[in-house]
Order: structure tokens, then C-alpha cells, then sequence
């Protein structure tokens, strides 16, 4: 299969705080399934390190007020042409980000609460029948056989 990566989750650099959240069972399914990583906030033009970010009113802004909108939707357009140009049968993307969040994101009070919702990227992919799955749900086959049960219903 082919899964779309939030690319932090393999070891890339790419966080707001520069670091990473590689995730070793994730990494390991490359040994049988090809990962495409990608970093949307990079895409879109964002540096590691950056400000932090949250949606605030549907809008993306950093800690400092600024809107950095356009960058999160530039970088999620760029990375949802990858996954049709790759033709992903799913993606695995990072809890809580404002790009890549699939069951909740911050709430945008930059005070660590979180609410129920969706980062910039995962609500194009799935407007683009993509199914997204957060890294916490589960361990790699239980996200596998989501994927394979989702691309047999195509």
C-alpha cells in the first residue's frame, strides 16, 4: 500500500519547535509498504522552528496574533497533489495539528485545550476522499486494515 505521512512522524525535523515525532512502529511499515512523507506547514513556505499555531475562528494564526493562513493552505493544497499524483490508498497524520489534526486540534487560546475537530490538510483530503487517520488511534495493522477495508468500498 501507499500511505501519506505526516513527516514528523518519521523523524523529519519539521515541527514548530523544530523537532520531530517519530513514531517507530510507523517507520517500521515502510519495510512492507511505501510511506510518501509530507510536511504541509514546510510545503506552505514555514520555517522549523516557527511560532505556534491554531485555528482561531476558522483562521490559522500563530501565538503572536499573526494570520498564517495562506501558508497552511498553500502547503495543504501542495501536499494533497502529492497524495493524488502518488495515488495513497490512505494517510497517517499527527494528533492535533493544525495541519495534519484528525479527531481534535487545539482550541485556538493557546492554552493546551483541546476540542473536537480537523487541521487545514486532513478536512482537504477528506473533501478529496482521503481517509485520514490519527497516529494515537492505533497501532500499524489496525490502521492497515482501515485502509485496505476503505479502499475496497472505492
Amino acid at each position: 500500500m501507499k500511505i501519506l505521512v505526516s513527516a514528523c512522524l518519521l523523524g523529519e525535523n519539521c515541527k514548530y519547535d523544530g523537532g520531530n515525532n517519530r513514531t517507530d512502529w510507523l517507520v517500521q511499515l515502510a519495510e512492507k509498504h511505501e510511506l510518501i512523507p509530507v510536511c504541509p506547514e514546510m510545503l506552505g513556505g514555514l520555517e522549523s522552528p516557527r511560532q505556534p499555531c491554531e485555528i482561531v475562528d476558522g483562521v490559522v494564526m500563530n501565538r503572536n496574533g499573526e494570520s498564517v493562513d495562506s501558508a497552511f493552505r498553500r502547503g495543504a493544497e501542495a501536499a494533497l497533489r502529492i497524495a493524488t499524483e502518488q495515488r495513497v490508498d490512505c494517510a497517517v497524520l499527527q494528533s492535533r495539528s493544525p495541519s495534519c489534526g484528525v479527531n481534535e486540534i487545539y482550541d485556538g487560546t493557546f492554552t493546551g485545550r483541546k476540542i473536537k475537530g480537523k487541521g487545514v490538510f486532513t478536512s482537504l483530503l477528506e473533501e478529496n476522499g482521503i481517509r485520514a487517520l490519527d497516529v494515537a488511534d492505533a497501532g500499524g495493522e489496525l490502521l492497515l486494515s482501515i485502509c485496505r477495508e476503505e479502499n475496497l468500498h472505492r
